[in-house]
């Protein structure tokens, strides 16, 4: 299994900036999948952004040129400009390749107004 420890998340104000980070250890394969997804209370998990370990990324339409997802190594980053009340949620990194997917316990984003 692959074990994923969230860091960075706090209280900012809107406008401000944040950055998450994401730990990865244990049995990581070569050709995987990160993300960052978030969960704001009453609501689903959604994916909001993702990148492979070949560097290509994709982001949803929701934070699309405020955040940027990156990777160094077994470490996953989400930096997070231009925020907004609406981020206000619980972050959580996740991976995932052939053989399964993994999610870390999540570091909570409150953006206030």
């Amino acid at each position: 299994q692959v074990q994923l420890v969230e860091s960075g998340g706090g209280l900012v104000q809107t406008g401000g900036s944040l950055r998450l980070s994401c730990a990865a250890s244990g049995s990581i394969f070569s050709q995987n999948e990160m993300a960052w997804g978030r969960q704001a209370p009453g609501k689903q998990r959604d994916l909001i952004a993702t990148v492979t370990s070949g560097g290509y990324t994709n982001y949803a339409d929701s934070v699309k040129g405020r955040f940027t997802i990156s990777r160094a190594k077994n470490t996953l980053y989400l930096q997070m400009n231009s925020l907004k009340p609406e981020d206000t949620a619980v972050y959580y990194c996740r991976y995932n390749d052939y053989r399964f997917q993994s999610w870390g316990q999540g570091t909570q984003v409150t953006v206030s107004s």
